[in-house]
């Protein structure tokens, strides 16, 4: 009998720890921690590992609370699509009391914790909680230009990193946001040129055009070029203390022509599949780009 109420106990507990990881978003909020700590590692000086344990601690609260305010608020839209009708608000499994005290708790942990790295850091965290919940997350069933807004929030993980190493905000944290900025377009288009049909089910206007078509496609090549060119403008040494080799810059230059020629693709085909490569594309490039701007400042540094 004690052996099956321990064992009742530890699904219980396990079926909750799913829907945290759930609702938190956690594969969202660990690449978002992954883009900060690559960003501190761009501007660090001196690495302090209590500095990054902070920085990941609180991103991730922040992230996770972000995803929690906006399934609160979705919750009914969320019960309409097939790729969110599992979640844990809509199928019963999380109350939305119980949700919003995580969310309560995880922005004030959040908050906290990147305020014991600077105070602008902790307020960069603050606005894109607001902007993703109260501006982003209404937007999505009156405009695709939501997507815009939503790139705001998306785009400063990698910079929020250079902000809590060095306490600065400047052209160095500046061109990292705009990396980051320009390229959620193609990621963020391909991904809603896959669940298209779905996102109408909730009333979610995100493709530029309203549909999947040419014009869509070549707005996702216009900015995936935008995209390409910002990344390697540190080679030039107009952007401070943020650096790039030439042969750097060529890698970084050919990851993005890999994503280029994927956009050319869903242009050219406009099917599902197209996007799908060009969403994984996308998401290889980001995470592939942050490791060669390390890599390249501390080679540099070593050699």
């Amino acid at each position: 009998m004690k052996t099956a109420i321990e064992l009742a106990k530890n699904i219980s507990w396990s079926m909750m720890f799913a829907d945290f990881k759930e609702i938190t978003k956690v594969r969202l909020a660990v690449s978002v921690v992954f883009s900060s700590m690559a960003g501190y590692l761009l501007g660090a000086y001196d690495i302090s590992l209590l500095s990054l344990a902070l920085l990941a601690f609180g991103g991730y609260c922040m992230v996770g609370a972000s995803n929690v305010y906006n399934q609160i608020i979705e919750r009914d839209l969320d019960a309409l699509m097939n790729r969110t009708k599992n979640r844990p608000i809509p199928s019963g499994r999380m109350s939305v009391n119980m949700a919003l005290t995580i969310a309560v708790i995880l922005t004030i942990l959040g908050v906290v914790s990147l305020y014991f790295l600077n105070p602008k850091t902790a307020m960069f965290g603050a606005i894109s909680i607001f902007l993703y919940t109260s501006v982003y997350t209404p937007l999505k069933t009156m405009t695709p230009l939501s997507v815009f807004v939503g790139a705001l929030p998306g785009a400063i993980p990698f910079m929020l990193g250079w902000v809590a190493a060095t306490d600065e905000f400047g052209i160095e944290p500046g061109t990292l946001f705009m990396i980051q900025f320009f390229w959620q377009f193609p990621h963020f288009w391909a991904l809603a040129w896959m669940l298209d049909e779905d996102y109408k089910k909730g009333g979610f206007k995100l493709l530029p055009t309203g549909k999947k078509d040419k014009g869509t496609a070549l707005q996702i090549i216009m900015y995936t070029i935008w995209m390409m060119v910002i990344s390697v403008i540190p080679v030039f040494g107009i952007t401070g203390r943020l650096q790039l080799s030439i042969l750097a810059a060529v890698i970084i230059f050919a990851l993005g022509a890999v994503m280029l020629f994927f956009a050319f693709k869903l242009y050219e085909k406009r099917d599902n599949i197209s996007a799908r490569k060009l969403m994984l594309a996308s998401v290889t490039y980001i995470t592939l780009i942050q490791v060669v701007y390390v890599l390249d400042k501390f080679s540099a540094t070593f050699f």
